[in-house]
């Protein structure tokens, strides 16, 4: 019987091995993933840059804004941010688990030692035994030595694993550098929102004393008796709606040097800036290059690139785990019943080495549905990739045609402020001859403030666009020794 026995035993082992990789098979056969589409358009569109690299993105960020109180603050924000300081810790997490999984592939060697003792009963056979050898009834047992034990890698589960572990730890990277390019545009495009309610607050306050100058001057006509009440009144509520204007503005004056200060990571302060070159600055010109580019420059792109090769090296961990696995376990050291013989060699010299070859048969649904899940993630982390990448280039054509309009949009304004100003100039004479209605220099006098106020703020949005048109390319995250 135990001859039959042993005859059969490598016939299951086989009948194992092909039932594994059978049922392995249909598993494997349904669902497959495809690859990631990674083609873009060969442009962004009619008349940007062709043929060139993103130079734009590639620049460090006080390359691309010269303002130095703007340099500054972005600085700070990049030092300061508790949201980058929450993504480094994330970094130094996933290079733990990049550890934790290169030990895993390696042997595992630890040293042990351990005691005990035993009494067996007197009626049984090692009993009888030990009384007629001498053996003592309370049986010591002693040992100390090194103990390995290896899991060997065949089907590469380790190796994927630890594979796996490092792209995560690269787009945990990524994540930081891709919060780095929205902090540092977040700051940029709210210093240009600061700057230019300076500026309007400047435009209102000369406002009113224009107004208040030609309050008082209506006064003195209607006390010379050639002016009425309704005149007064009219510019008086004029010149207090303006007054309200301030006070709206600076309350949102208020709300961003706040926001500034929370990028920042301190407290409400004042936020030094320079707004005598709002006037001066022009919008850049940004090089797009071509939108292949975005594959490199956008953080978010390459994270997602590296979730990717992540999810695919899961699958392929979870799939080896159907297949058998072999572990090799020894051991060396000494062991006695005995303290003083401990140590005796070679007669307490101890050893052991075993090999393990164990293939799944029954209750694989935990694993199937292991590989079903890894399956089901590889699949999200394409489409992750392409919805990335299809977000990346739309963000850049949104940001060139926003710049575009906002350009014409700014030059025709120009033209209405200077219209606008001679009417000004116009109406007040004709009003002081009494060859205009007053109504006539208050209406002037209102579209002409309205005008200015909007030139200020196209040319923010301007600005802000160039902040947006260099974040799309994925622009701000690069130090200046980076080679990437």
């Amino acid at each position: 019987m135990a001859k039959f026995k042993a005859t059969l035993r490598p016939f299951f082992g086989a009948l194992a091995l092909v039932f594994t990789f059978g049922c392995t098979a249909g598993i494997l056969g349904n669902n497959r993933p495809r690859e990631a589409n990674k083609t873009t358009p060969k442009s962004f569109g009619a008349g940007t840059q062709q043929g060139v690299t993103s130079v734009a993105a590639q620049k460090h960020w006080d390359g691309f804004f010269a303002e130095a109180k703007l340099s500054s603050l972005i600085a700070s924000a990049i030092q300061r941010n508790q949201e980058l300081n929450i993504r480094f810790q994330e970094i130094i997490i996933a290079r733990a688990e990049v550890m934790g999984a290169r030990g895993a592939y390696l042997p595992n060697v630890a040293l042990g030692a351990g005691g005990g003792i035993e009494k067996v009963g007197r009626r049984t056979s090692q009993g009888v035994s030990d009384r007629a050898h001498g053996v003592p009834e309370h049986l010591a047992d002693l040992r100390f030595g090194l103990i390995a034990s290896w899991e060997v890698d065949i089907w590469g589960r380790l190796r994927n694993a630890r594979k796996a572990a490092n792209y995560r730890y690269l787009a945990s990277i990524e994540a930081r550098n891709f919060v780095i390019t929205e902090v540092v545009a977040e700051v940029a495009s709210s210093y240009w929102d600061l700057v230019a309610l300076d500026k309007q607050l400047e435009i209102l306050n000369s406002n009113i004393e224009l107004y208040q100058s030609a309050l008082d001057s209506v006064i003195l006509k209607k006390e010379a008796a050639r002016g009425t009440q309704l005149e007064v009144e009219r510019f008086q509520a004029e010149l207090l709606k303006n007054r309200g204007r301030v006070y709206q503005v600076e309350q949102q004056r208020i709300l961003v040097e706040n926001r500034i200060n929370f990028l920042l990571g301190r407290f409400p302060q004042k936020v030094a800036r320079d707004d005598s070159l709002f006037a001066m600055q022009a919008p850049a010109f940004v090089e797009t290059g071509l939108p292949s580019a975005l594959l490199e420059n956008r953080p978010d792109v390459r994270e997602a690139t590296n979730i990717l090769e992540a999810a695919k090296l899961d699958t392929k961990v979870a799939k080896a785990r159907f297949y058998p696995s072999l572990s090799i376990e020894a051991g060396a050291g000494y062991q006695s019943f005995n303290a003083k013989h401990l140590l005796d060699t070679p007669q307490s010299l101890a050893y052991h080495a075993a090999g393990n070859l164990v293939a799944p048969l029954l209750n694989r649904a935990a694993i199937k549905a292991d590989y079903q899940s890894a399956n089901a993630r590889q699949i999200q982390a394409v489409y992750n990739y392409e919805r990335t990448l299809l977000r990346a280039y739309t963000d850049v054509v949104n940001q060139l045609a926003t710049l575009d309009r906002l350009t014409q949009r700014y030059n025709q304004l120009e033209q209405q402020v200077k219209a606008l100003q001679n009417a000004i100039d116009m109406a007040t004479i004709l009003f002081g001859s009494a060859r205009a209605d007053y109504t006539e220099v208050l209406l002037t006098r209102r579209d002409y403030l309205d005008a200015q106020i909007e030139l200020v703020e196209t040319k923010k949005q301007q600005l802000q666009a160039v902040v947006g048109i260099y974040r799309a390319l994925g622009g701000g995250w690069r130090t200046r020794r980076s080679k990437r």
